[in-house]
């Protein structure tokens, strides 16, 4: 029996008559939206520097030091990696440039290593990676925001996870209705999280001119040099560091990347590197190393003991921070369903924006929910942990695709150019961090991570290589359609 006839406006444009089902998939199919190319250099800026800066300053140092066992050395951690992300960041520059798509990893691997290893990524991406981070971030702003209510004991499980659960269900809702309200909310946290680490900076540097200098005394003595020590150590400071590659994430979205994708990257992230080098200075010249190493929220700690009963305030700072941090992950997260489901690796409907606000929130929501299943179990330390271990084994395999493309491929055009040591460098550092927390102390849970990467190929195989099911996707993602008020978005800007 037909459907009734419905009327469905695009846009502010057109009009769509639709009488059958699949007339509408068609119709939807012949007028497609565009993402809007708002982000300049400042947004640019704000969403590398606001990303990174969110709460990995003001919940790894404790954990860097535990491992590494000495300040001198914890310092040395935190400046190998920024120099790490630097680098990395510097190489993605050159890969947006000559690839200038949305979807950083999953579309480089895709037009190098062809549809299953671009599989493989979006799998552990949209089931690991991203809801991970998401999910870190989401805890360590819960435990901020949380912590001027409970003094002198640790807040509950519960709470603090209900909380995060908050932050994810409201930057979800802001993403999927306006991409300047979240552009907002990334320049404001970011100016918020930078006079908080200008305050915790100018107190230290006091304070080591009132000569604190004792715990920079004989730094490096009790360093832990084992192989799996130096990796998990350097997990947790890169965890700091994360979002390095936002900006590859939505480049389409980006005005002139060809310029402003490697100006971004140059000026934010030393800048950041810097910062948390002053930052731990100051986390040191205040608390002594057992202090920081037993410190559950190390900023609070700080503004305890610097600012007195003000030292609330450096709690809120640090939630709006994390809050900043959590915004950019949806911003560029979502970003990566729309694009693998307009690459025929997720339901289409992941790949279509909604036809006023032209934002991808179908993405959005599928991220989101995600998220929230993840933060149920989710546990900070194991999450940093498996995500670190998973992103960097990506990371090789992306820089690989660059090293493919300069020695296979030097007549593509590249606005921007990096020198071959500079990537082989990175793949050389992925591989170690991938390798080193299982050399000395295997732990079986890498190997669930590794064997979750590969069965991607089990998924792969059925439902995107032979299509099984395509009636009831189909019918699925017409409901939606008419339900989110969404189209397919135009691949090409």
């Amino acid at each position: 029996m037909p459907l009734p006839s419905l009327d469905l406006v695009v846009g502010k444009t057109y009009l769509l008559r639709i009488d059958l089902l699949p007339s509408l998939r068609m119709a939807a199919k012949t007028q497609k939206l565009s993402l809007k190319r708002e982000v300049g250099l400042i947004g640019a800026i704000s969403f590398i520097a606001g990303t990174m800066m969110g709460s990995g300053i003001f919940m790894s140092p404790q954990s860097v030091l535990v491992n590494i066992g000495s300040p001198g050395a914890s310092l040395v951690i935190w400046a190998a990696c920024g120099l790490l992300a630097t680098l990395g960041s510097l190489c993605y520059a050159e890969l947006g440039t000559v690839i200038s798509e949305s979807g950083a990893e999953y579309i480089y691997i895709l037009r190098i290593f062809g549809q299953v290893v671009a599989f493989m990524f979006v799998f552990s991406f949209v089931i690991v990676m991203r809801p991970a981070s998401a999910t870190g971030i989401a805890l360590s702003f819960a435990e901020y925001a949380v912590a001027p209510f409970y003094h002198d004991c640790t807040p509950p499980e519960l709470v603090v996870k209900c909380v995060a659960a908050a932050g994810i269900l409201v930057l979800a809702i802001v993403n999927s209705m306006n991409v300047r309200l979240a552009m907002f909310i990334q320049v404001f946290s970011m100016v918020i999280k930078l006079v908080a680490l200008a305050v915790i900076i100018i107190g230290g540097v006091v304070l080591l001119f009132k000569g604190n200098t004792e715990n920079f005394e004989d730094s490096f003595k009790g360093t832990n040099v084992e192989i799996s020590s130096i990796g998990i150590s350097l997990y947790q400071g890169l965890w700091s560091y994360d979002g390095w590659n936002t900006l590859n994430y939505v480049t389409e979205e980006l005005k002139r990347p060809e310029v402003n994708l490697p100006r971004a990257v140059i000026i934010a992230i030393p800048m950041v590197t810097m910062l948390y080098l002053l930052v731990n200075v100051s986390y040191l010249a205040v608390m002594t190393p057992r202090e920081l190493m037993s410190s559950n929220a190390v900023a609070v700690t700080w503004g305890n003991k610097v600012l007195g009963s003000w030292g609330w305030v450096m709690s809120i700072a640090a939630a709006l921070s994390a809050f900043g941090s959590l915004n950019g992950t949806f911003f560029s997260g979502g970003r990566v369903c729309f694009v693998a489901a307009r690459e025929g690796h997720m339901p289409d409907i992941l790949s279509m924006a909604h036809v006023n606000r032209l934002t991808p929130s179908p993405a959005l929501i599928f991220t989101t929910a995600i998220s929230l299943l993840v933060l149920i179990p989710g546990d900070f330390q194991s999450i940093v942990n498996f995500f670190s271990f998973t992103a960097w084994f990506f990371y090789a395999i992306t820089l690989s695709g660059l090293l493919y493309l300069k020695i296979k491929k030097p007549e593509l055009p590249r606005p921007y150019r990096v020198p071959i040591v500079i990537p082989i460098l990175v793949i050389i550092a992925a591989i170690f961090l991938v390798l080193a927390p299982i050399i000395d102390n295997p732990a079986i849970e890498y190997l669930y991570v590794t064997m979750f990467i590969f069965s991607g190929i089990l998924v792969y195989v059925p439902f995107i290589h032979f299509k099984l099911c395509p009636g009831l996707l189909e019918k699925v993602t017409v409901f939606l359609q008419l339900f989110l008020e969404v189209a397919p978005a135009d691949k090409n800007l």
